[in-house]
């Protein structure tokens, strides 16, 4: 039985590492960065808002178009289509949704975000983008797995082409909502210093520059298992 085991647990690996390519990488990161510049270029030229003048709605919009573009797209890329349908992988990437928007807003508001009732639909929608760039793909590719949301997210050890995909690009968000958030204290007096404004634009350029990094690292790990057939 443990062997049995092992085997699976070998064959699922092998499958997941053969799942993407860089060509494919890159092209599901071009896709998830255009949802976000598609979501901002429609709030300010249909609806005539910004982060800036309506956060909440925009914060709405964009979480909305994002969430729905990782979901579908990552839970083309479960790691068990044998026992999961592509629909509950779906359903699964939805239901991680509100999950991860509540780990997310509370992290901020330990870290210091305002609360308040005048802040609650701000926060709500910023959390809910964030659990877009976090825990929504990783639900929608990896389900309850343990094992992977372990290496991933607590140990930071992705050593698959999937994983960096979720990995750096999640940690790049937090990482960048972190520095956006600098800006807040002080005294400027500009309306972007607002929450979470700064944090949303930090948060959204750390995700870029994640997916950039991810798949410059889905393009060596890809060189190296070419050089190791060799």
């Amino acid at each position: 039985m443990a062997d049995q085991s092992k085997k699976e647990k070998e064959k699922e690996k092998e499958n997941l590492s053969k799942s993407i390519s860089a060509p494919q990488a890159f092209l599901i990161h071009l896709i998830s960065g255009l949802g976000l510049a598609i979501s901002l270029w429609v709030a300010h030229n249909f609806y005539s808002i910004n982060l800036v003048s309506h956060p909440s709605i925009t914060l709405r919009l964009i979480w909305i178009v994002e969430s729905a573009i990782v979901i579908l797209i990552y839970s083309r890329f479960r790691i068990d289509p044998q026992q999961c349908s592509y629909l509950k992988a779906v359903v699964r990437g939805i239901l991680a949704l509100p999950v991860g928007a509540l780990v997310n807003a509370l992290g901020a508001i330990a870290l210091g975000a305002p609360v308040g009732i005048q802040y609650l639909p701000k926060t709500i929608n910023w959390s809910l983008l964030m659990s877009s760039f976090t825990v929504a793909p990783a639900a929608s590719v990896f389900g309850s797995s343990w094992t992977y949301w372990q290496r991933i997210f607590a140990q930071t050890k992705p050593n698959e082409p999937l994983e960096y995909m979720i990995c750096i690009p999640a940690h790049g968000a937090v990482i960048g909502g972190w520095f956006g958030a600098w800006p807040m204290p002080l005294d400027w007096e500009r309306p972007w210093q607002e929450w979470p404004i700064c944090v949303t634009y930090g948060a959204m350029t750390g995700y870029l520059v994640g997916m950039l990094a991810s798949s410059g690292f889905v393009l060596a790990n890809g060189r190296r298992q070419r050089l190791k057939e060799d």
